[in-house]
């Protein structure tokens, strides 16, 4: 990761056509929120082109869900990044029933790597905008 973990909040929400992940600033550190924004940015970007090789070199090759994502057409699967006052998100949506799994097989495995500093409820976060 660009940033210290310890400074943010990854969040993983589930929906029913894919998910939302999401990076926010902890507390008072607005220091990572340039290169939040920047790390998201070019993973909604690569996952369009359907490149997958930042969160395999950081999770590994392995993970649950990424090689359907990757199989998936270009109206298969879709990333739109976000900006937000305190970070940045990516909504992943898919019309596919395979598609929608595999996302949410991935943020499941996400959240185990991530342990304590990911969450998949936003109102648990104790975030103040920089």
């Amino acid at each position: 990761m660009p940033f210290a973990l310890d400074k943010t909040v990854h969040v993983f929400d589930k929906t029913e056509s894919g998910g939302v992940q999401g990076v926010r600033v902890r507390g008072d550190a607005p220091e990572p929120l340039a290169m939040i924004r920047s790390h998201m940015q070019d993973i909604a970007q690569a996952f369009t082109a359907r490149d997958f090789s930042q969160p395999m070199h950081i999770h590994g090759a392995d993970m649950p869900g990424l090689a359907e994502m990757k199989a998936a057409k270009a109206d298969e699967l879709s990333a739109t990044y976000k900006e937000l006052p305190d970070g940045a998100e990516i909504l992943y949506r898919s019309r596919s029933p395979e598609i929608v799994a595999a996302i949410h097989r991935w943020f499941d495995a996400q959240l185990h790597d991530h342990g304590d500093d990911a969450t998949t409820d936003n109102v648990k976060l104790t975030v103040k905008p920089p």
